[in-house]
């Protein structure tokens, strides 16, 4: 993650071949699906898409196989679904598929077998999960959706009223301004300044 996030698509990859080959050693579904998952992570930074869905694909099909998570390695407990398809959201919006992204986002709430998504549990990750979403709304210049989304973000970091010492929201912000012109609009950055 740390070498996507800072450009060195190759180092990722290479890293997450290494961990893959490791991974698989372990027998667990969940890290293999996880280091799949940073894989096409890594691609769809780099704007390749169908490496990302190649490498997407295999971490929803291995995750297929994930048991108990007491049955795997403690540091997976986290991997589930939900977090999958939050990735892959990611990716799509990297890739400029903002349909798809919501599409991932929509799968999040959907309950999958005896797995259930506690989003009480994480509301940091819940905020940046609604931003995120959020902003695919704006791209597909669904601002009334884009504002709501942006609204529950902000009710899932316990009702910040700033979002300023914010880093979730910012980018939303700025890109709302565009549309300050609208009442919904005017009244989400007056109330989150």
């Amino acid at each position: 993650m740390a070498r996507y996030s800072d450009g060195d698509i190759s180092g990722a990859l290479s890293y997450t071949e290494e961990a893959l080959r490791n991974a698989i050693h372990t027998g667990s579904p969940r890290m293999i699906a996880m280091v799949h998952a940073r894989a096409s992570r890594a691609h769809a930074k780099a704007g390749d898409l169908r490496a990302s869905q190649r490498a997407e694909d295999a971490a929803f099909t291995v995750y297929d196989r994930a048991g108990n998570p007491d049955d795997e390695p403690a540091c997976v407990y986290w991997v589930s679904r939900a977090e999958l398809h939050s990735w892959a959201a990611s990716n799509a919006s990297d890739l400029n598929d903002p349909r798809r992204a919501l599409a991932h986002y929509a799968a999040i709430a959907t309950p999958h077998q005896a797995e259930t998504h506690d989003d009480d549990a994480y509301p940091r990750s819940r905020a940046l999960r609604l931003s995120r979403e959020a902003d695919a709304h704006l791209s597909l210049r669904d601002v009334d959706a884009a504002v709501h989304t942006a609204d529950q973000a902000v009710q899932a970091m316990g009702g910040v009223t700033s979002a300023r010492g914010t880093t979730v929201l910012t980018g939303l912000r700025t890109k709302l301004r565009a549309h300050q012109q609208l009442p919904a609009v005017r009244e989400f950055l007056d109330r989150t300044v």
